[in-house]
């Protein structure tokens, strides 16, 4: 997939909720079930990479939210190899659980943005502070009409209006204002699914994206609770 470039004013309407609403989720990681699942389902390399992650993470403890932003994203933007879900799992579209992510050391656009999304609710960044967001990637130029299907992590600073974009083909967090390449479609998180162009959550996630309810339901199983 080529560097693809976001609608900035469709992206703040799509999820203008972030900067207003509150979560009292946490995220909690079991490492010690993530790691020996590695072990025994992948091999003691991608365990070392889970015992890394959980360093990487415990070091973030107490830190500002950009500096864990900015960590986690380039941790994981090193450790992983992007892969089309073709070449990975024979399959057209699969959303890759963190273990999965972790195990294969690759994954496409949405497993990227999963396993970020995640490990920075874990740092206790507020889920109304992050949406995964599917989007419409134009390629060719600011003319073409040409498009593909993409996933980016939006992260909204406190009481900013304008998100960062957390993007598995870009190695900097940027604002989405630089990002005119982007036709935000949805944006989604556990809590909610917000349509284009909407400022309220339209429907449950999980009752909407099936991909998505797949893969809570084994991100639960492999040790990472919230609630």
């Amino acid at each position: 997939m080529p560097i693809l470039k976001v609608n900035i004013t469709r992206l703040i309407i799509m999820v203008l909720c972030a900067t207003t609403l509150t979560s009292a989720q946490t995220v909690n990681v079991e490492f010690e079930k993530l790691i020996s699942l590695l072990h025994q389902q992948y091999d003691p390399m991608r365990a070392e990479v889970g015992r890394e992650m959980q360093k990487m993470l415990e070091d973030l403890k107490g830190v500002d939210e950009i500096e864990k932003v900015n960590t986690v994203n380039a941790f994981f933007d090193e450790q992983l190899t992007y892969q089309t879900d073709i070449a990975l799992w024979h399959e057209k579209d699969y959303w890759a659980t963190p273990l999965e992510t972790l195990g294969k050391g690759r994954g496409d656009c949405e497993d990227y943005a999963i396993i970020k999304y995640f490990m920075l609710r874990y740092l206790g960044i507020a889920e109304s502070q992050l949406r995964l967001v599917y989007v419409k990637a134009r390629i060719g130029g600011p003319r073409s009409k040409i498009t593909q299907a993409h996933m980016v992590l939006s992260y909204y600073l406190p009481k900013q209006s304008e998100p960062l974009i957390l993007d598995s083909l870009l190695a900097d967090v940027v604002p989405a204002s630089q990002r005119t390449d982007l036709i935000p479609v949805f944006s989604f998180n556990t809590e909610g699914l917000w349509a284009k162009g909407s400022t309220k959550s339209v429907a449950s996630p999980t009752a909407r994206l099936s991909r998505w309810r797949n893969a809570l339901e084994k991100i639960k199983a492999e040790g990472i609770t919230w609630g």
